[in-house]
């Protein structure tokens, strides 16, 4: 009896215990109101605060059901041809898309705090730096969507509505403090810290320093008119990527394919970030959508932007074959699109996985699981990369070109590396002039947008080739101030596939070809209703929502809407 009577007592004073722990935990501050030195109390602390923002802004293939910006086949842009292309948005929405500073005031909150840390001064600036970093990439993203942006420097306190509800601030001011924030990175941030690839360094700072002041630059010259701003962020840019070149130990990986298809990224030397994906752990559907379901496919026009193994488009290049058989399309052309594009048609009705335009992609196959379980579903274990080198060649060279400064040194250790790629292997490009060539012979693609210098077009051509599917060829075209291009009406090619004869083919196939024709391209979209017209320039930024703007006024604060949207 005594002994039950101990037992209990012990119980009743572990579950009093348990009840105050919980009572504790419940009362806690929310994170933003962690001032105390419980939390932020070392270094791991620090850093395991900062795990929160990768998922945010390296988001790789996604996870789960979810996708990243990868191959996602619908995209508002001219690579793609589905049969009822995405359009675009032709309303001002009633409730907030995109409109907040959840991730502005996490980082805010992460820079103020981490200067209660006891660490070396050398630790605060690197973590510092990762906070601006941070800061500048969710910036950076608001501003592509949104232009001017109130630019929010400092944690605020929730009762300050003078300065919650401020105007918008000019879009080159924002981003002018992003710059700062980049380039405070660049120069804090350490070389390495961790894992190589997996986690935030200086090169990883300098290579999305690269990638976001390039489309600031374009984007003042092109949508802007800013000539002074553009110059700037294009220095920006071009500076940010020479550092990555010069001083980041990277390389061209020696196999195109394998970039993207990879259960193991690590120790691959083009790899500057990427997600790391293990079964059972995190995985994605990204394959799966390559390897056993029906696909949107590419373009007649992006097929047809792929140059011939002798370097030369295939408007003028005598290799090509023409397009009348697939055997032909894939004859003779630079070994990229074998890597990107499966070498037979796989057509709707027919046996296998059809595409749209009958192109269908492999990019980001492994064709060792392939048909094993994590080959298919939402069970995928590739690993995605995040930022390549190869992207950041792309970016030295088109800035040299925009700035007008672009030489032969400058083709030679960007774009040529990638065309000197193992298994890739075409004539380099050249510069004689301020045209492009090809073994030492001048030639302008008849192809060509007129509006489009030639060596800048070879430039945009080279980006579009090598990260074919990557998820950035809406924001080139918007930053371009091409939009245009992604007009199924005016642009019939990108609403066009493969040529086929239907009388090849058994009865059970289920395409349309162009004018129901017997013979001839296959047309995706089919209905005039389902085609995307681009005929307002107001759909380069995204229009403010309703609430927002309501919310401000009752503070009395006008916030302005984009131009158009009114």
């Amino acid at each position: 009896m005594d002994k039950k009577i101990y037992l209990l007592l012990f119980f009743l004073l572990l579950a009093g215990a348990c009840k105050n722990k919980v009572d504790d935990f419940l009362t806690r501050l929310p994170p933003d109101k962690m001032t105390d030195p419980e939390y932020w109390a070392n270094e791991q602390s620090v850093r395991t605060f900062a795990w929160g923002f990768y998922p945010i802004y390296f988001t790789g293939y996604g996870s789960g059901w979810t996708w990243g910006k990868y191959f996602s086949g619908q995209s508002l842009n001219d690579d793609f041809a589905p049969t009822a292309p995405s359009q675009f948005t032709q309303n001002v929405p009633a409730t907030s898309t995109g409109w907040s500073f959840t991730n502005v005031r996490k980082a805010n909150l992460f820079i103020d705090r981490i200067h209660l840390v006891p660490m070396e001064e050398e630790a605060i600036k690197h973590w510092e730096g990762v906070g601006r970093f941070f800061r500048g990439m969710e910036y950076s993203a608001l501003v592509r969507k949104f232009g001017d942006m109130p630019w929010y420097g400092k944690v605020l306190d929730e009762n300050d509505t003078q300065e919650l509800f401020r105007p918008r601030d000019p879009r080159a001011v924002v981003m002018d403090s992003v710059l700062a924030d980049f380039k405070f990175a660049a120069e804090n941030v350490r070389a390495s810290d961790g894992e190589k690839g997996l986690t935030v360094n200086k090169y990883v700072v300098l290579a999305f320093m690269s990638k976001v002041f390039l489309f600031e630059g374009t984007w003042m010259k092109y949508r802007d008119n800013n000539s002074a701003k553009a110059k700037e962020y294009l220095e920006a840019a071009k500076w940010a990527a020479d550092k990555v070149m010069t001083d980041g130990g990277y390389a061209v990986g020696p196999d195109y394919r394998a970039l993207f298809s990879s259960l193991d990224l690590g120790g691959n030397p083009e790899m500057i970030l990427y997600r790391r994906y293990e079964t059972g752990l995190l995985t994605h559907c990204l394959m799966s959508y390559v390897n056993t379901e029906g696909q949107t496919g590419a373009s007649k026009n992006a097929v047809e932007s792929y140059l011939c193994k002798d370097g030369l488009p295939v408007g003028i290049s005598p290799l090509y074959k023409g397009d009348k058989q697939i055997a032909d399309v894939m004859t003779d052309r630079d070994p990229r699109m074998y890597g990107t594009f499966v070498q037979v048609l796989r057509l709707n009705g027919l046996i296998g996985q059809p595409s749209t335009t009958g192109y269908a992609v492999l990019k980001f196959l492994n064709d060792d699981i392939k048909d094993k379980l994590e080959g298919t579903s939402l069970l995928n274990p590739t690993d995605a990369p995040v930022i390549r080198y190869g992207e950041v060649l792309l970016n030295y060279a088109e800035a040299c070109a925009e700035l007008g400064t672009v030489t032969q040194s400058d083709l030679d250790r960007s774009i040529n590396q990638l065309r000197s790629r193992a298994g890739v292997n075409i004539p380099p490009l050249q510069v004689v002039g301020v045209l492009p060539a090809v073994n030492g012979t001048v030639y302008d693609d008849p192809r060509r947008d007129p509006a489009v210098p030639a060596m800048i077009w070879e430039i945009r051509r080279e980006r579009r080739i090598e990260m074919m599917m990557e998820g950035i060829r809406y924001d080139d075209l918007r930053r371009w101030g091409k939009l245009a291009y992604t007009d199924t009406k005016a642009n019939k090619d990108i609403n066009l596939g493969a040529w086929i004869k239907k009388s090849d083919y058994p009865p059970e196939l289920n395409v349309v070809l162009e004018n129901n024709a017997a013979e001839g391209y296959i047309m995706p979209a089919v209905q005039a209703g389902s085609q995307r017209i681009f005929s307002d320039p107001k759909v380069y930024l995204d229009p403010l929502p309703l609430d927002q703007i309501k919310l401000y006024k009752d503070q009395g604060v006008d916030l302005k809407q984009n131009p158009g949207w009114n």
